[in-house]
């Protein structure tokens, strides 16, 4: 593969994930003025971001580590938030499978809602195109510098603006994803685990630690299994 078309899908890449990092960077703009509230130091704020690079599992851990919670309790419940991340991870396998493993293991550290969503929209577009790698790549920094960004930034006006966690600016990316998602829905099976989903994850709305959102996914790819097993006209 030439560098002229790595360097394109790179870039197609941080293109992609525009109208994501747009949404996110408000998300991230909260969680740096949460951890400004909540007394923690600059450097171990900005320093989670770059090394958790987790957005609901920082929130969490904020919170937890402002109550003195212990440390492995801490661990072992972002831990479980993340989960979700092994679903993204097996599904992009069938994509990634063949990629050297230093390269999977390097971009498996920048696998995000955002990246995979744009990463997802790809293949469905453009099955079998080269230079996928080079794609997630270039939409991945592009979420993880930008990431950084907003935590300064939210930390900083958190100390102009009290209060500023309790705006509600994290409300800008669930708009993202459902703007993303509808579009993909095309079959029947599609529709379904967005549906059972939906309803799923209102009930366990109120299970600690985001764990209904587990549950709920895992619930919905289940059903989805199970109405493609039907054959073509599902």
């Amino acid at each position: 593969m030439s560098s002229k078309h790595r360097s394109r899908q790179f870039w197609l890449g941080v293109l992609e994930t525009v109208p994501l990092v747009v949404a996110a960077f408000p998300f991230g703009v909260v969680f740096g003025a949460l951890a400004q509230s909540h007394g923690m130091d600059f450097l171990v704020t900005l320093g989670m971001s770059a090394i958790v690079f987790a957005g609901a599992s920082q929130f969490i851990a904020i919170t937890l580590l402002a109550s003195a919670t212990a440390i492995p309790v801490i661990v072992a419940t972002v831990f479980v938030v993340n989960l979700r991340q092994m679903l993204y991870s097996a599904n992009l396998m069938q994509h990634a499978g063949n990629w050297p493993q230093p390269t999977r293991v390097l971009l498996a550290f920048f696998l995000t809602d955002e990246t995979f969503a744009a990463v997802t929209d790809r293949v469905n577009r453009h099955p079998g195109e080269a230079g996928l790698r080079w794609f997630y790549l270039g939409s991945a920094l592009f979420m993880y510098s930008f990431w950084q960004i907003s935590t300064v930034v939210g930390f900083s006006l958190g100390r102009r603006f009290p209060g500023l966690a309790d705006w509600g600016l994290d409300v800008a990316m669930i708009v993202a994803f459902v703007g993303i998602v509808t579009p993909m829905l095309r079959a029947r099976a599609d529709w379904v685990c967005a549906a059972v989903a939906f309803a799923a994850s209102i009930l366990t709305y109120e299970w600690p630690h985001q764990t209904g959102l587990l549950f709920s996914s895992i619930v919905a790819i289940c059903v989805g299994l199970l109405l493609n097993t039907g054959g073509p006209s599902t």
